[in-house]
């Protein structure tokens, strides 16, 4: 069993570090900062040795989620993924399946939330694996169970609550999600295209699935100084997300 990670949050005005406990002093182009200062622990106030002020916080999983994983694919956003929460409503002792992997984001995001409930990852590249495995190490959470295999073949896990697919071929994997979920349970499909979604939305159709629906989750953040205004670049389209619910 791997050691627990434990890391603190340097916040300033205008800046965020993620620092490691691991008995080694902080550097970066604001200066030095020493271990000594930084285990004090949260609410401490610190500075570099160049002045640079910080305050020690308690990292939320989003502050994981940017600045402690790394990616080697590409992500479903936090909007898309906290829609998923908000339209199937599962409990936080629910059992969800997640393919692919990449790089963890989705698992690490879902787990969070599901403290009492369980989330299989499915990834069928093995370098993905191997980085989803040190992010999830990096979260700290221990209600992921990372396996390799490739859904389009076979689920194994059965009465599932969730299934949520972000993977190029998800409508070859739709019966197996089918079969896999418990009966009121949610295949939710994340499409990047509209080619993608498609494809999706005739294979949920043809399982048996009901109750479908298909949106795109827009976020338009505004600016606060100076002025108020929305802000010229946002975060607009990233993907659809169909979600259906098994019945019969």
């Amino acid at each position: 069993m791997s050691r627990k990670r434990d890391f603190v949050l340097l916040l300033s005005e205008d800046e965020s570090y993620l620092v490691e406990l691991d008995g080694k002093d902080f550097n970066n182009k604001n200066g030095l900062i020493k271990y000594s200062e930084i285990r004090r622990g949260v609410g401490s106030r610190v500075k570099t040795h160049l002045g640079k002020e910080f305050t020690v916080v308690k990292p939320t999983i989003m502050d994981i989620l940017r600045k402690g994983i790394k990616r080697t694919a590409q992500i479903m956003s936090p909007k898309d993924i906290s829609l998923i929460l908000a339209y199937t409503g599962i409990s936080s002792d629910g059992l969800v399946v997640d393919a692919g992997t990449g790089t963890g984001y989705t698992a690490i995001f879902l787990a969070n939330y599901l403290k009492g409930g369980k989330i299989v990852s499915y990834e069928k590249d093995n370098m993905f694996i191997k980085n989803a495995k040190r992010n999830i190490e990096v979260s700290g959470l221990g209600n992921i169970h990372l396996k390799a295999g490739d859904v389009t073949r076979r689920i194994d896990e059965k009465n599932v609550d969730l299934v949520v697919f972000d993977l190029q071929d998800a409508n070859k994997a739709v019966e197996n999600a089918y079969n896999s979920l418990v009966f009121g349970g949610y295949l939710v499909v994340y499409s990047p295209t509209v080619d993608h979604l498609m494809k999706s939305v005739n294979a949920v159709k043809k399982a048996g699935f009901v109750k479908i629906v298909v949106v795109e989750n827009i976020v338009r953040e505004w600016q606060a100084e100076l002025t108020l205004r929305p802000k010229t670049i946002g975060l607009m389209h990233t993907g659809f997300l169909t979600f259906a619910r098994k019945v019969i």
